[in-house]
Order: C-alpha cells, then structure tokens, then sequence
C-alpha cells in the first residue's frame, strides 16, 4: 500500500483529520486480510494434483489460442509470474512452472490471458501500457517530493499539494485501469480451462475461487488508493472533516 501521503501529510499538514487515519488503517487491514487468504488459499489448492505442469498449461493454451512468438519462462521468487509484453514471454514462477496442481494451472493459465489480450489488442490492455511511461515518471517525482519532504527541504504549500495531487492520480487512474486488465485476463483463463478438459468442474471451482481473491488484491489497491486521492482532494479544496 501507497503510504507516502502518510508520511507527506506528517511532514507539512499536521492537522490532518480523522477520516484520513480511517481510511489508512481500513486499507491496511482489508490488505492484510486479502493477502492472508490469498496465500491460504494458494497453499491449499497447490495440494489438489492436476495431470499437466503450469509450463505445460501455458504452452498449451498459447497454442490453442494460435500464439507461438510467445515463450514461456521459469523466474525466480513466489507469485512472481507476470506476462512481459515486450519480450513476449509468459513468465511463470519456479512453484508454478514446475508444479502441478490446481493453483499452477489457474496462475499459468491467468498469465497467458495476458497473451491472448495482448494478441487480440485488448483496449484495457493497450491503455495500461501506453500509462506506463507516465506511472513511472509520476511515481520518480512522488519519491523525490517524499525524501525532501523528510529533510524538511520542501515547502509542501497549495501548489505543491496540487502537483502531488496531479502525479498521485496518474498512479491511480493507472490501479483502476489494471483493474479490467486482471479480471478479464481470469475469465479467459477460466473458459479456457473449462473448454479445454483439463479441469474438473471441482479443480475449476477451486481454480475460480484462487484467481477470485488474487483479483481482490489489485481491487483493494484501486479503492485504497481513490479513497486517499479523494481525501487529498478536499483537502486542496479546502474541506476538512
């Protein structure tokens, strides 16, 4: 979770009122529930065998959906699998390439939803990318302004709190728009697997359930971050609760 308007509002709006302090522990603590469950349920569903490795899914359905420029990678770390445009690469974390069960089929098979978005043009998608220079560059200023805010070498007065307010919405503007990228990437995942056969209606309950709450993380993400743009709105607007 984004704190540094947290630490900002320390440094330079100590009269910063309750409602703020509301919304940061509420975020934290629905963060941390959805974390703990996604974990939970991952855990469990990586117990329940399916007859194909999360390599083996990806491949497959990349096939199926006629991609073959698109290769599929082992990376190191946990929930660390991601799709990379730019390479073209579906990479897929060292439990879930190797792994079979369940949760490597729904995590495998979510990944190359990305592919098949990516090859389809899939306007969420092409949004996203085309944000990320600007994510980026928002989130490198957004650091800057945090590290002289606690040196006390920034003044942090109204202009200042409009251009914070201006770089903050990019990134939020950008959570929300993940938002139809991740959901949509998990349907496809869930027809495919469905279609294919290679899931049982059960092994497809429990794959639609694990992808339902890793879904959640990027929805608790977009609100916590509305929710604290939204409160740093009014202030600059000169509302106080």
């Amino acid at each position: 979770m984004n704190l540094q308007p947290l630490i900002l509002a320390q440094q330079s709006m100590p009269h910063i009122g309750a409602t703020y302090w509301i919304i940061i522990i509420a975020s934290m603590l629905v963060s941390i529930l959805i974390s703990s469950t996604l974990k939970r349920r991952f855990n469990e569903y990586s117990q329940i065998p399916m007859r194909l490795s999360g390599a083996q899914i990806a491949e497959t359905m990349l096939r199926q959906n006629g991609i073959t420029d698109v290769k599929v990678i082992s990376t190191p770390g946990q929930l660390t699998d991601h799709y990379d445009p730019t390479s073209k690469t579906v990479n897929l974390s060292e439990g879930v390439y190797a792994g079979h069960s369940v949760a490597a089929a729904a995590v495998a098979a979510h990944e190359c939803g990305h592919a098949v978005q990516h090859q389809q043009a899939y306007a969420w998608l092409t949004l996203r990318s085309r944000m990320v220079p600007a994510v980026q560059f928002s989130t490198n200023i957004l650091n800057y302004i945090m590290m002289l805010s606690l040196f006390g070498m920034l003044y942090f007065g109204p202009t200042m709190l409009w251009i914070y307010i201006a770089l903050f919405g990019v990134t939020t503007v950008f959570s929300i728009v993940t938002l139809p990228v991740e959901l949509d990437a998990s349907r496809r995942a869930l027809v495919w697997l469905e279609g294919s056969g290679l899931a049982a209606s059960m092994e497809h309950e429990k794959a639609k359930n694990a992808l339902f709450w890793a879904a959640m993380t990027y929805v608790a993400a977009a609100v916590g971050s509305l929710a604290q743009l939204l409160y740093f709105l009014s202030l600059a607007l000169g509302r106080r609760d």
